[in-house]
């Protein structure tokens, strides 16, 4: 039965799926509806988004969706590894402005829920990273949002330093956390 693991910011869970395996590989079962129901991660999934990173240091993030299109994520590497961020942007929290970070290969075939009120971004530690992820919204441009990954409130410890980043150009201009108005109250 797959395991379920609140982190420090107990609102972000590591999901661990059984793997099934013989001669042949493994069979497993990445998302059950009943199980994370049980957890209480009750959602209905209903977009699967897929990301290829060719490079190491490739860094996406710290993403995010505004209500009233805010999104829920179940992230997990199908190709290679990440370190994979959350951060706490609910005002009222305990831990607003704290993060939490995992390590996600596909290897093992760990999983990462990230619920709303959190940015979310990852790092690539291996080339040809493929990561899959659910999102419980359909993307919406007009709600999509972002912090500064590097943002030095935040001091997130990324296997890269600024110099090795490999971003996008939207990436590069995300505002810090103090200059966000965030929507998401605890």
């Amino acid at each position: 039965m797959t395991s379920f693991t609140r982190l420090a910011i107990p609102d972000v869970v590591l999901v661990q799926p059984v793997r099934h395996g013989d001669a042949r590989g493994y069979f497993c079962e990445t998302y059950k509806k009943p199980q994370f129901d049980a957890f209480g991660i009750d959602l209905a999934f209903v977009q699967d988004n897929e990301s290829l990173s060719r490079e190491v240091g490739v860094v996406r993030g710290l993403h995010f969706q505004v209500p009233p299109m805010a999104q829920a994520k179940l992230v997990r590497a199908v190709r290679g590894a990440i370190f994979d961020v959350a951060v706490d942007i609910r005002r009222g929290s305990p831990s607003f402005g704290q993060w939490v970070a995992v390590t996600l290969t596909a290897e093992k075939g760990e999983q990462l829920f990230i619920p709303h009120g959190f940015a979310h971004g990852f790092c690539t530690l291996e080339p040809d990273t493929l990561i899959a992820y659910k999102v419980d919204a359909p993307y919406s441009r007009q709600n999509d949002a972002g912090i500064a990954w590097d943002d030095p409130d935040l001091a997130i410890d990324w296997p890269v330093g600024p110099g090795g980043a490999v971003l996008s150009d939207k990436d590069r201009a995300q505002p810090r956390l103090r200059d966000v108005s965030s929507p998401f109250v605890l």
